[in-house]
């Protein structure tokens, strides 16, 4: 699947699911899970232990029937390896000019971290196919995203970071492309527990939420 096949399959599913567990295992249960639940994208964290193999394997397992991207990314050199292992698009907390330069270099989706509006445009004028608003629950919600998007309507904002199935409406009627969801979907704890059709069901929400928001009127 090529970046603008990518790109546009983000924003039409409006969901990015973000991995963080504590071990392999754990992982490739919340990606059966999140696929189960019909959200066909995932994003494999580097404080995921074995990252790298994990995205290899999802890649070659689910092939194009889910898009499997590398989060946590700080330098080229990572990004590199995560390409080569199969990851579509990468996410980064934090904005890392190389970073996004690999990423074009392979004609990969980079998805950098900002906050300020200087911070977005810096971004965005590297090269970024859409740029991550983290930490955005803890700087207003979608309130915030909101006034960022009034002076900067031709940039496609991802917030990330506190989104919950409460605000995940918000966020879409404010103007977000799509929504990085952490905990509030992939809880790993209930996974521990056995519970990957909670985590499945959880994801069929998230849907649901972001279907009916674009349905409304803001």
């Amino acid at each position: 699947m090529n970046k603008s096949a990518v790109m546009l399959r983000i924003k039409e599913i409006g969901i990015i699911p973000v991995v963080r567990a504590e071990s392999s295992e754990i992982a490739l249960r919340a990606v059966e899970a999140i696929a189960e639940g019909g959200v066909p994208i995932v994003e494999i964290t580097m404080t995921v232990p074995g990252a790298i193999a994990i995205i290899e394997q999802v890649s070659a397992r689910y092939g194009t029937h889910v898009i499997v991207g590398a989060g946590t990314v700080l330098d080229q050199e990572t990004a590199r390896l995560c390409i080569l292992a199969g990851a579509q698009f990468v996410v980064s907390p934090t904005f890392d000019p190389s970073t996004i330069s690999t990423c074009r270099r392979y004609d990969v989706a980079a998805i950098p971290g900002a906050l300020t509006p200087t911070e977005v445009i810096t971004a965005w004028t590297a090269g970024a196919d859409c740029v991550k608003i983290f930490p955005a629950n803890a700087v207003g919600g979608p309130g915030y995203l909101r006034s960022l998007k009034a002076p900067l309507p031709q940039i496609e904002l991802v917030p990330t970071g506190g989104v919950t199935l409460d605000t995940a409406a918000e966020f879409i009627k404010a103007g977000a492309m799509a929504l990085g969801i952490g905990s509030d979907l992939v809880d790993t704890r209930v996974l521990k527990d056995g519970g990957d059709k909670v985590v499945a069901e959880r994801a069929r929400q998230f849907i649901d939420k972001v279907k009916s928001a674009r349905n409304r009127p803001t």
